[in-house]
């Protein structure tokens, strides 16, 4: 008796098993059918058009934006981000980065665009410009700078939010992605405290979002996790967004950008 019962619990952990196993399959398998053909094309497209257009009350382009490599400078930046820039004083990502741009290069009102809800405005041009600028350093690793005393201040900060409990459900980013082999019903959460591989995690965003139809940059990512934390959204392209940006960041060294991506 005591012997079929064993048999039965085995049978039932295998099978367990193994539905998790086929489960992770065919979600692997939906998401190679949604990358043939993947939108956020569109939004590279007009992320470049974009870029290359004289905008804004200056009526200029941000053709000499500087974004670490460079005026005008594009590929390769993306990888190398968030990093210190001694023209602002300031360790920036590439949302604030973009900001600064816009504001010196162009005249935009940057605070009242980092105030404007996603999906409106001026934040979809920023979508738009994630998308490019992330697509022209596609294949190339993350190599994020810890030579200035402010981006190692900044990584550390950036730990310390990672690991912060609070709110309603106590919960933190570690949470949901301090340990191997978690998920969320059929969704596999990759482990960020350390390199979880090519074109996974921070090395996956921005990336277009088949359930919203949007592409969605990692500041948008951020202020969805704080949201599901039940946490209160942080201010668009805040410190502690860039200080998480550079702990992922700094902790996917080596990791292949495959962005932008495609997302359920």
């Amino acid at each position: 008796m005591r012997s079929t019962a064993v048999a039965v619990v085995a049978a039932l952990a295998c099978s367990a098993a193994f539905a998790q196993k086929t489960a992770a399959e065919a979600i692997a398998e939906y998401r190679a059918m949604l990358a043939d053909g993947n939108p956020a094309e569109l939004f590279e497209a007009k992320g470049e058009d974009l870029w290359k257009k004289p905008r804004g009350p200056k009526n200029v382009s941000l053709e000499k934006c500087d974004l670490g490599k460079g005026p005008g400078v594009v590929k390769g930046a993306f990888v190398e981000l968030p990093r210190w820039f001694a023209d602002t004083g300031r360790v920036q990502d590439l949302e604030s980065r973009l900001l600064t741009c816009m504001e010196q290069l162009q005249g935009f009102d940057v605070a009242a665009i980092a105030k404007t809800p996603f999906g409106r405005g001026e934040q979809v041009t920023l979508e738009a410009y994630a998308a490019w600028i992330s697509g022209e350093s596609k294949g190339l690793k993350f190599n994020l700078s810890q030579a200035h005393p402010e981006e190692r201040k900044y990584f550390e900060l950036g730990k310390r939010a990672f690991f912060f409990r609070g709110g309603p459900h106590d919960f933190s980013c570690a949470s949901c992605h301090g340990q191997p082999d978690k998920r969320i019903r059929l969704q596999d959460l990759p482990e960020l405290t350390k390199n979880p591989g090519d074109g996974i995690g921070f090395a996956a965003w921005p990336a277009y979002r088949v359930s919203s139809g949007e592409m969605w940059s990692m500041q948008r990512r951020l202020n969805d996790c704080f949201r599901q934390q039940r946490f209160p959204y942080p201010g668009y392209a805040s410190p502690v967004t860039i200080a998480l940006g550079v702990y992922m960041g700094v902790n996917a060294k080596g990791a292949v950008a495959a962005t932008p991506t495609i997302k359920r």
